[in-house]
């Protein structure tokens, strides 16, 4: 496809068949569509970097031909590959299955791009994702013994890039939880306290939790979210949670909703306390309540929740909503998207009030990533 316009909006779909390019205007009432790109592929993550607005990663898997990072400059007209693909080291005793997770580095470094990979494990590339090298001090973590798969896999999943100090970031692995450093990478702590972990005998232990979906809150000085204070929201395998410490303390937000357990959640671009979120009946059913389809938003911080489901499904919808499968845009009002197991696309282009469904059919929906040019 050609480039899109400035001030287009673009939703990319990484599905278990390939992925999908949506565009449309700032008005976001029609879209076309580009796609599939890598057919027959998992695609489990597909993102366009903030930096250019114009490099694309897709983390690309498939049993016989395994896993790699592909980016494209030209909107998808042709795809580089990796050099060496990304791999533990020799003396590792551990082995790659698939990338999972891809984030794009600070605008003040550019050519950086981080991964997470399954089983869990972190890695960074200097020169836009063309060759990878290990971030051992994650990957080699004295408690990595207690390190648990959880149904998904042992996976590196979420990754945050604190805004304002460049040596801090976060991860969040399912199955042992959210672990910050404070050095570029070099040392790491758990961050786990105030979250459970009602699978295990110790419900709150320093790590075991199986975190879902970690996101930053955008800075805001309403909040104090400067230096220290970042705003980490997360939806665990046993609750919503916010921590208004960078991780030191989570506080849970269940509070309000149907139930504890879901996948994705989402983070209004510029306000910090609006959130969403679609819970599922439990970890046995991994699937929507009652059959009916509905997302829960919060402008509070978590403190009570707004159910909303306009235009969506309210019978005979038994869906899942996988962990990178929801995201939002920048446009005022935002939008919000996300993709079902089963092939489904919603949006909504005044913040969940009203939802639409932009695509039907699609194969299942890994993730989705939106973003305005």
């Amino acid at each position: 496809m050609s480039a899109p316009r400035k001030g287009s909006v673009v939703v990319l779909v990484g599905t278990r068949k390939g992925a999908f390019i949506f565009t449309s205007d700032a008005r976001r009432k029609s879209w076309s569509l580009d796609g599939p790109h890598f057919l027959g592929l998992n695609v489990h993550h597909f993102i366009l970097d903030p930096r250019d607005q114009q490099t694309l990663y897709a983390a690309t898997y498939v049993d016989w031909w395994g896993s790699d990072i592909q980016r494209s400059k030209n909107w998808g007209r042709a795809w580089l590959r990796t050099k060496g693909g990304v791999r533990y080291a020799q003396d590792s005793n551990l082995s790659v299955k698939c990338a999972w997770h891809i984030r794009p580095g600070r605008a003040s470094e550019p050519g950086v791009v981080y991964a997470g990979v399954d089983p869990a494990g972190l890695f960074r590339s200097e020169d836009g994702g063309y060759t990878w090298k290990e971030v051992t001090g994650i990957n080699r973590h004295p408690t990595r013994a207690k390190w648990q798969p959880g149904a998904g896999g042992m996976t590196l999943h979420s990754i945050v890039l604190d805004p304002e100090n460049p040596k801090r970031m976060f991860v969040g692995i399912s199955a042992a939880g959210v672990f910050r450093t404070e050095d570029d990478g070099a040392t790491w702590t758990p961050q786990n306290k105030g979250t459970r972990a009602d699978f295990q005998p110790d419900k709150f232990p320093e790590v075991g939790q199986c975190v879902h979906k970690l996101l930053a809150a955008p800075p805001s000085a309403a909040l104090g979210t400067s230096g220290t204070s970042l705003v980490l929201y997360q939806q665990n395998h046993c609750g919503v949670y916010r921590s208004d410490d960078a991780g030191n303390s989570w506080k849970d937000l269940c509070k309000g909703l149907p139930s504890r357990f879901g996948f994705p959640i989402g983070v209004h671009p510029r306000d910090p306390k609006t959130i969403w979120v679609v819970p599922l009946i439990s970890d046995n059913y991994r699937s929507t309540a009652g059959g009916c389809l509905a997302v829960y938003r919060s402008t509070n911080c978590g403190r009570t929740w707004q159910k909303q489901a306009k235009g969506l499904p309210a019978r005979n919808a038994h869906l899942t909503i996988l962990r990178e499968a929801m995201s939002t845009d920048s446009c005022d009002p935002a939008g919000v998207y996300f993709g079902t197991e089963t092939g489904q696309l919603f949006c909504s282009r005044n913040e969940g009030r009203e939802w639409k469904l932009l695509a039907d059919f699609l194969p299942p929906i890994y993730s989705v990533e939106a973003a305005v040019l």
